[in-house]
């Protein structure tokens, strides 16, 4: 499996639309087996879920996120773990532990999406 995490900093990043890169990280029998940051080349919004999908992510971990991406992510077939905030390796450590906290119904509080 592959999870990806919106990051800056080591921390995960708050507005999905406006990442600039990811942390991908190789889960093999529950662990971390590899990861890497990656950058997103001005890719935005939308094109992020292709981005991902190009990159075979199977789970996206990240703060903020706006209903089309939301959709593109779906029909990509990406299972979303939205309004994450903290440290991105602990988050996905928690992510496999069971143990992560996230908002099944996040929105993006940036702009208006309606």
């Amino acid at each position: 499996m592959k999870i990806a995490v919106t990051y800056d900093n080591g921390e995960i990043f708050q507005h999905f639309g406006k990442t600039e890169q990811f942390k991908l990280y190789d889960i093999e029998n529950g662990k971390v087996v590899a990861s890497e940051v990656v950058g997103t080349n001005g890719s935005g919004h939308g094109a992020l879920a292709g981005f991902l999908a190009e990159h075979q992510v199977q789970v996206l971990i990240c703060g903020g996120i706006g209903g089309g991406a939301q959709n593109a992510l779906a029909q990509a077939g990406i299972k979303l773990f939205g309004g994450c905030s903290g440290n991105a390796d602990q988050a996905v450590e928690a992510l496999l532990e069971g143990q992560l906290n996230y908002d099944a119904d996040v929105k993006c509080s940036h702009h208006d999406h309606e």
